[in-house]
């Protein structure tokens, strides 16, 4: 917080007190004194006496007495002594000469030393009384008047305060539109100072594309609810920069202050000027173009997203309806990308992506839209083509551009992309449709050997060949059971630098296409249903590989299998599970059950109800890839789940450099111990990573910084090479 100094912030001055009045009387008579005070007393007066002019000096000299009853003829110093002291000793104090001197000259000289009044002692005793009266009266408004000076003083200090400390500026203008007030504000938001500004017109600040725009606003003259409010206008700084503000302009309402004509009333009322309140809402336009863009860009490489590309798509075929042209749509996906991650990780693979954006839209025409449409997959809009052989003029050109190698953790990579292209009107009239086609001849290609482009056509029917051919081997290698194989990634606790457990990964190992992964087969499994018959083949070789590890002597690993949600409509999977694993002589606790987030979402009563099964047989349940839906956290209390993974995509935003990489991490750390829960982050590949995570508390990690996923004889080799040696017994919860 900033500190501001030799400021006086008291909220209010208070009223005068109500004391007493003080009154002297200075005689050198006793009993005319005490005259005096018999005539004098009055509730709320104080009286006191003195009988000399030194004696009076000393009292005086505190400084606290109202008024002074003064005799000229005193036997030490006379009166007019004692006046000339209080004049040269600035004694505030109200002087009344009472004497029994009669002549003129001796009124004269008490008026000039300041006398208020000049009684004669032979006089009414009545003028007396009143001359006091109305002597404390006057003391009584004067210290009204110093109170309400200090109090203006104090309100005007502190509305100069508040205006030039505003973070806004704050300006008047004249009747001409010439700044006759602005506020320090100017300076650090616009570069001017406010000496620069005065007499010039407001247009000196207002961007010049902004000028008609903002003229009804510094020109406004209503007041009250129909004067200008928010109104967006970019005025100029020094030195030709732009800012955006928030403009809220007012007339002028201190009418009665100034504004009025010389005669009275309503009608004299004349138009001085415009006041208003500038606010800076640079950042917040910043923000709103962030968000807008990206809404409808990929944040990895900034192309378009799939929305924008979808809508400019639209636009084109509008267009070349109407102009009678062809439009191209190219389908593109990059061969052998699941490699690349799976052997170097996301980071390079990542870096790969945006090394092909540049190089692919190098190829383009000025007027082609490039964009990415998830994954390694990408489109081309191809607008205002000649002929549909132009389109593979421009594939022939991406292909043969990659043909220059990409550098991948510091070594040369050679990848080729597959294309599809369809064309308007040719194969589709819709970017629905045209998509899909472009799609269809994509795949086509891949399954002739990928490195290539085809055009569709309609004897690529709807059903994507690769994909009726890939169920097929599915469902074959099913039956022959000997083309499957679990692979295994180690789990670490690295506070205690042990293996806690390993998941289990299947692979594929096609006849024609060789090892495949998961997201290759697995989604055609779940949409196939083949995904049951996979997932009870995977427990089986999981719960049969870990009962052979235990015998070995590792019987502190933990395994974590995944199940899809289709298999959870199952009724009898907790009881099948449990009984599986009773069938290897397991202990259940050394079984971990991974769901997806996907499963508190749909039909949660019903499959809250089969955790609790699960859970009920001693099995443990995690949530896999945690964060990367919108679970309920309702729902995740009433899941009696065992631990939460955090995604892999949160673990490699993490940065040293940036605090704020860590925030989601943290939130769902401190959910996970609200709960109760383990915590285990996925897909750590740096060290770094694995130091912010250390810092979170959050020593369970799995990720390629240990090793990538390995077949169970090289799993066992990484066991017994002591980096990370087995615990000793089954980890807790």
């Amino acid at each position: 917080m900033k500190v501001i100094a030799n400021v006086d912030f008291s909220p209010q001055i208070p009223d005068i007190p109500q004391t007493s009045s003080s009154i002297l009387i200075v005689d050198d008579e006793e009993r005319i004194r005490a005259v005096y005070r018999q005539l004098l007393t009055a509730e709320g007066r104080r009286i006191e006496e003195c009988g000399t002019g030194c004696e009076a000096q000393r009292r005086l000299d505190r400084r606290d007495v109202d008024v002074l009853i003064l005799d000229l003829n005193l036997p030490d110093i006379n009166g007019l002594e004692v006046m000339q002291w209080m004049v040269d000793e600035h004694v505030p104090t109200a002087v009344v000469v009472f004497s029994g001197d009669e002549s003129i000259d001796s009124a004269i000289r008490a008026l000039r030393h300041g006398a208020f009044e000049f009684i004669r002692k032979h006089g009414d005793p009545e003028e007396l009384i009143d001359t006091v009266a109305r002597v404390l009266r006057r003391r009584q408004i004067e210290r009204e008047h110093a109170l309400m000076t200090v109090r203006l003083e104090h309100s005007e200090r502190l509305h100069r305060f508040l205006v030039e400390r505003s973070p806004d500026i704050i300006y008047t203008l004249d009747r001409n539109g010439s700044f006759i007030f602005i506020n320090g504000r100017v300076e650090a938001l616009l570069g001017y100072t406010p000496a620069e500004l005065l007499g010039k017109h407001y247009s000196v600040v207002v961007h010049p594309d902004d000028l008609e725009h903002a003229r009804f606003a510094f020109n406004e003259r209503r007041i009250g609810d129909r004067a200008s409010t928010n109104v967006e206008v970019r005025l100029q700084t020094k030195t030709q920069g732009v800012r955006h503000f928030e403009n809220r302009t007012i007339v002028t309402i201190l009418s009665a202050q100034g504004l009025y004509a010389a005669e009275e009333g309503p009608d004299d009322l004349y138009f001085m000027g415009t006041s208003g309140v500038a606010r800076d809402i640079t950042d917040r336009k910043k923000a709103e173009e962030t968000i807008a863009f990206q809404a409808f860009h990929d944040l990895l490489t900034g192309l378009p997203n799939r929305i924008l590309f979808k809508d400019r798509l639209g636009v084109a075929l509008t267009q070349a309806k109407r102009k009678g042209k062809r439009v191209g749509v190219m389908f593109i996906d990059i061969d052998r990308f699941k490699l690349v991650n799976d052997t170097y990780g996301h980071h390079e693979g990542d870096e790969l992506l945006k090394c092909f954006a540049q190089r692919a839209r190098s190829c383009l025409r000025s007027g082609d839209t490039l964009a990415r449409q998830g994954g390694d997959e990408f489109t081309v809009l191809l607008p205002d083509l000649g002929a549909g052989e132009d389109a593979g003029v421009i594939a022939a050109k991406m292909l043969a551009e990659l043909k220059r190698p990409f550098k991948i953790a510091g070594l040369d990579f050679f990848t080729t992309v597959s294309i599809g292209i369809s064309l308007y009107p040719d194969n589709g009239k819709t970017p629905e449709v045209l998509l899909r086609n472009a799609d269809i001849a994509m795949y086509q290609i891949k399954s002739q050997g990928k490195n290539g482009y085809l055009q569709y056509t309609p004897e690529m029917h709807s059903g994507h060949s690769m994909r009726i051919t890939l169920e097929s081997d599915l469902r074959n290698a099913l039956k022959v059971g000997n083309q499957f194989e679990l692979y295994y990634q180690p789990q670490i606790d690295f506070g205690q630098r042990r293996t806690i457990g390993m998941e289990a990964l299947i692979r594929w190992h096609h006849p024609v296409h060789g090892l495949m992964t998961p997201d290759t087969f697995i989604p055609l499994a779940e949409e196939t249903g083949l995904i049951v018959d996979l997932g009870e083949w995977v427990v089986d070789q999981a719960l049969s590989q870990l009962a052979s590890w235990r015998r070995k002597g590792f019987t502190g690993l933990q395994l974590a299998i995944n199940l899809s949600p289709k298999e959870f409509e199952r009724e009898d999977l907790p009881e099948r599970l449990f009984q599986r694993v009773r069938a290897f002589a397991i202990p259940t606790a050394a079984v971990d059950i991974e769901i997806t987030e996907n499963l508190l979402m749909k039909d949660a009563e019903k499959n809250i109800s089969m955790v609790k099964q699960l859970r009920n047989y001693g099995l443990r349940v995690s949530i896999d890839d945690f964060g990367t839906r919108y679970s309920s956290l309702n729902y995740l209390r009433r899941f009696p789940i065992n631990s939460i993974k955090v995604d892999q995509s949160f673990v490699r935003d993490l940065n040293p450099l940036n605090h704020s990489s860590t925030s989601i991490i943290h939130a769902i750390s401190c959910i996970a111990r609200s709960f109760g829960l383990r915590i285990l982050a996925e897909g750590v590949e740096t060290e770094a990573q694995r130091q912010l995570l250390s810092e979170l508390a959050c020593n369970d990690m799995q990720g390629f910084l240990f090793s990538q996923p390995l077949p169970a004889a090289e799993f066992e080799h990484f066991l017994n090479a002591g980096g990370f040696p087995c615990c000793s017994q089954v980890p807790a919860c």
